[in-house]
């Protein structure tokens, strides 16, 4: 391997893939279908996936610059400063001040005027960062979304009725899985809590903007915690599955 090669394959590793997490996501999603079909998690996993291709169109859109938006501002800002060497030139100030308090109120109309320029021309020039923003965050709020609802999936699945042997009530969910089926299900939950991590760190791979940047932090930690959650039930279950109690276990999908 040269050393261009090399270099292209590190920087390679570098960087998350969005086609590749699609890729796993798909794989996942075929796994969940196959070994539960018609559960709800399935579902749940289909929606992630197109979640993520449309991340993944997000994301493109947001390394992209937005050309025509970019012209148009330059174009402004060229028309106002060519206004202001217009206004300048047209305008005879004076050559002397008589009196103390006009020359403030003359330096603080110019320190005024110049503020007021500066506001504007950042409020110009930040625009396309604010349009890229919005939909950045649109999709992050989806994508924390999916993140709640596959933590709503796994909160039937209690591996403690398998080390307790509680009776059910009347309440109870009816539908049956086995105690390896359960470790299975969990193990799907956390693969989509962390899949749906990973498809929020595209956005601040490709967009860095504070704003988008706390988000992304936000769901990752959510998914973490949601993901420890998931493993101390999956820890309480090889408990079970090693001790003599039943290896049926209730819950909704």
């Amino acid at each position: 391997m040269t050393s261009a090669s090399s270099s292209i394959a590190i920087r390679h590793y570098r960087r998350l893939d969005d086609a590749q997490i699609v890729a796993t996501i798909a794989r996942l999603r075929d796994r969940i279908e196959e070994r539960f079909p018609g559960y709800g998690l399935g579902k749940v996993s289909s929606e992630l996936l197109a979640l993520a291709q449309e991340s993944s169109e997000c994301v493109e859109y947001l390394r992209r610059p937005n050309w025509p938006l970019r012209i148009i501002v330059g174009l402004v800002i060229l028309t106002v400063f060519g206004m202001l060497g217009v206004m300048a030139t047209t305008i005879h100030l004076p050559t002397r001040v008589d009196r103390l308090a006009d020359f403030v109120q003359a330096v603080d109309a110019g320190i005024n005027d110049i503020v007021f320029l500066g506001v504007a021309i950042f409020f110009l020039i930040t625009a396309e960062m604010r349009l890229k923003r919005r939909r950045a965050l649109a999709s992050l709020h989806e994508l924390r979304s999916v993140v709640h609802i596959v933590d709503m999936h796994q909160l039937t699945k209690d591996p403690e009725r398998v080390l307790a042997g509680r009776p059910d009530t009347a309440s109870s969910p009816t539908r049956t899985i086995s105690s390896a089926e359960l470790g299975r299900y969990l193990d799907y939950c956390s693969e989509l809590l962390s899949l749906a991590s990973k498809v929020s760190a595209l956005f601040a791979q490709h967009f860095a903007d504070p704003v988008v940047l706390a988000a992304v932090n936000e769901i990752e930690t959510l998914a973490n915690g949601f993901s420890n959650k998931i493993w101390q039930k999956i820890t309480l279950l090889d408990r079970a599955l090693t001790s003599p109690t039943g290896n049926q276990i209730r819950g909704a999908d």
